[in-house]
């Protein structure tokens, strides 16, 4: 499945009425950990079955990131049943972003 775009229209029905656990990723393109983690976000959406990947541009969409206390980025947060159940922060190796989904 392709990286979902995350934005104030979708963001109630893409993440927080999934019937699948949701990772978004909050970014800026401006970003230099942001981009690289890009790849990895995009390799985890393609092989995942069972969760839906999306990306939040913070620059766009800044009363999500306040809403949900995204103070730097690239900032992870795994929603479950429309509640945040995981969060991380900085750029990460694809393993440690799929241990965060388990």
């Amino acid at each position: 499945m392709a990286v979902l775009k995350i934005t104030a229209q979708n963001f109630e029905q893409e993440v927080l009425q999934s019937d699948k656990p949701v990772l978004v990723d909050f970014y800026a393109d401006w970003c230099g950990p942001c981009k690289m983690m890009a790849p990895v976000i995009e390799e985890i959406a393609e092989e995942a079955d069972d969760i839906k990947v999306g990306k939040l541009n913070i620059d766009n969409e800044m009363e999500i990131a306040q809403k949900y206390g995204v103070m730097s980025i690239p900032t992870l947060i795994v929603f479950k049943n429309g509640e945040e159940v995981k969060r991380d922060l900085g750029a990460k190796p694809k393993k440690a972003v799929l241990d965060m989904l388990k």
